[in-house]
C-alpha cells in the first residue's frame, strides 16, 4: 500500500507538465471558439489522441497509479485549459469506469478498447443512468432490461437523459432495472455495441455551460443486446438480486447498484475538475489584480481584493488535499467510513462556483464580458455542482454515513 504523500514524485511531475503544455498550447487556444460553437472539438479530441492523452493506455497509467494522484492531477491540468473541451477528452472515460466497476475482465478487455478507437478514428463512449424523471431519485429510473433466455438476449426499452457523448457514441453504457421490485437494488449495466439497432440519439441540449462537451438524450427502443453484454454476468447478477431480495425480506442493509459504484468510483476525479477550473479563474484574477491599476496603484494593493485572493487560493489548496486524500483512500482499498469522495466532490463543486464568481468581481466589468475567460469559467463551474450527484445529494450521503440514518 502506497503512503499518503502530498508531493509529487519526478514521473508524476514529468506527466503534470506535459499536460500542462497540451492545455496551455492545444486545448486553451480553441476554449472559445469550440465554446460559441456548442460542438464536439473533434479535432482537439484528435490532437490529444496523437500525443497519447486520449487513450486506453495514458488513462490505465494513472487509474492504476499507487499513489491515487494520477488521475485527480491529469483532471486538474486538463479542465484548467478549459472544462468544456476537457470534459470531451474525457467524458469517455465515466462509462470506461463503468465497465472497470461492473465488468468481467473479458468485458473490460473487448470494449473498454472500442470506447477509444485510435488516433487515426477516434471515438468517444457514454454512460446513460439518468432518466427525465430519475435523476437524484436513482430509484424511480424506468428503463427496463427483460432477458429473453431463449435467444440468450436482454431486450432494453426507456430514455436516458443528460448522457455525455449520448448518441454519438461508438459504445453507450446503460443502466436498466431488471428488477422494478427491488428499485435501485434491481439495476444492472449493459453494453450497447456500436450500429446496435433501436439505439437513437434524441435531443440535443443547448447548455449554460462546458458548451463544447457533447449531452443528450438517448432512446432505447426494443434494443436487443447479446448476454455477453450484461456487465458482470448473469451469474453474478442473479446472485447479487438473490441477496438484495432476501434483504429486503429481512430488512437488512442496503445493497449499492451498479449506477452508484460508477459514481463513487469517480467522484474524487469530478473535484478535481473543478479544481482545474478553479484554480484557472484564481490566475486569471490574481494577474489581473497586479496590472490593472485604479487610483495610481494595482488593485491587489487594496485589501478588499488581496483578502478575496488569499480566500480563493486556500479554498483551492483545500479542495484539492479533500480530493488526493478520497483518490488515494479509492486506490488503496479504504473504506469511505466519512464518505470522504463525496466529501471531496461537494468542496471542491462549492469552490469552483465560488472562485469563479470572486474572479469575475475581481475583473468587474471586464469580468462579465466574453473578452476574459473568467465569464466562462464561471458558467462551466456550474456543472459541477450538478453532475454525478448534486451538492444536495453529497451531503445527504456525508450525513447519512455519518450518523448511520437513514435521512431524507
Amino acid at each position: 500500500m502506497a503512503e499518503f504523500t502530498m508531493e509529487l514524485n519526478d514521473e508524476q511531475k514529468e506527466v503534470r507538465d506535459w499536460l500542462h503544455g497540451f492545455a496551455a498550447d492545444v486545448i486553451r487556444p480553441a476554449a472559445a471558439e469550440w465554446d460559441e460553437r456548442e460542438e464536439t472539438p473533434w479535432p482537439v479530441i484528435q490532437e490529444a489522441a496523437k500525443v497519447g492523452i486520449y487513450s486506453l493506455d495514458f488513462y490505465a497509467q494513472q487509474y492504476f497509479d499507487p499513489t491515487g494522484l494520477g488521475i485527480p492531477m491529469a483532471m486538474e491540468e486538463l479542465f484548467w485549459g478549459d472544462a468544456g473541451i476537457a470534459l470531451s477528452i474525457v467524458g469517455t472515460g465515466l462509462a470506461a469506469v463503468g465497465v472497470l466497476a461492473n465488468g468481467t475482465e473479458e468485458q473490460i478487455g473487448t470494449w473498454i478498447p472500442q470506447m477509444y478507437g485510435d488516433a487515426n478514428d477516434v471515438k468517444v463512449a457514454a454512460f446513460c443512468s439518468s432518466e427525465p424523471d430519475a435523476g437524484s431519485d436513482v430509484a424511480s429510473l424506468r428503463t427496463r432490461a427483460v432477458y429473453d433466455e431463449a435467444k440468450d438476449e436482454w431486450v432494453i426499452n426507456g430514455t436516458k437523459t443528460w448522457a455525455t457523448n449520448g448518441g454519438i457514441a461508438n459504445v453507450h453504457v446503460v443502466v436498466a432495472g431488471v428488477d422494478p421490485e427491488l428499485g435501485s437494488k434491481g439495476h444492472a449495466s449493459f453494453i450497447v455495441p456500436p450500429g446496435t439497432p433501436g439505439l437513437a440519439q434524441g435531443q440535443k441540449f443547448k447548455k449554460h455551460g462546458i458548451r463544447a462537451s457533447h449531452t443528450a438524450e438517448v432512446v432505447l427502443d426494443n434494443v436487443r443486446v447479446p448476454g455477453s453484454c450484461l456487465l458482470g454476468g448473469k451469474e453474478k447478477l442473479d446472485e447479487r438480486l438473490a441477496r438484495a431480495r432476501e434483504k429486503a425480506r429481512a430488512g437488512g442493509e442496503r445493497v449499492k447498484n451498479a449506477a452508484m459504484a460508477t459514481f463513487e468510483a469517480s467522484r474524487p476525479a469530478v473535484g478535481a475538475m473543478a479544481v482545474g477550473t478553479a484554480r484557472a479563474a484564481y490566475e486569471v484574477a490574481l494577474d489581473y489584480a497586479r496590472t490593472r491599476e485604479q487610483f495610481g496603484r494595482p488593485i491587489i494593493d487594496n485589501q478588499g481584493v488581496a483578502f478575496q485572493l488569499a480566500d480563493m487560493r486556500t479554498q483551492i489548496d483545500a479542495a484539492r488535499l479533500l480530493v488526493w486524500r478520497a483518490s488515494w483512500m479509492a486506490v488503496n482499498g479504504r473504506p469511505f467510513t466519512a464518505a470522504e469522495g463525496s466529501m471531496s466532490k461537494l468542496f471542491a463543486s462549492e469552490t469552483a462556483k465560488k472562485v469563479s464568481a470572486q474572479a469575475i468581481q475581481i475583473l468587474g466589468g471586464n469580468g462579465y464580458t466574453r473578452e476574459y475567460p473568467v465569464e466562462r469559467m464561471h458558467r462551466d463551474s456550474a456543472i459541477y455542482t450538478i453532475f454525478e450527484g448534486t451538492s444536495e445529494i453529497q451531503r445527504l450521503v456525508i450525513a447519512r454515513t455519518l450518523s448511520g440514518m437513514p435521512i431524507r
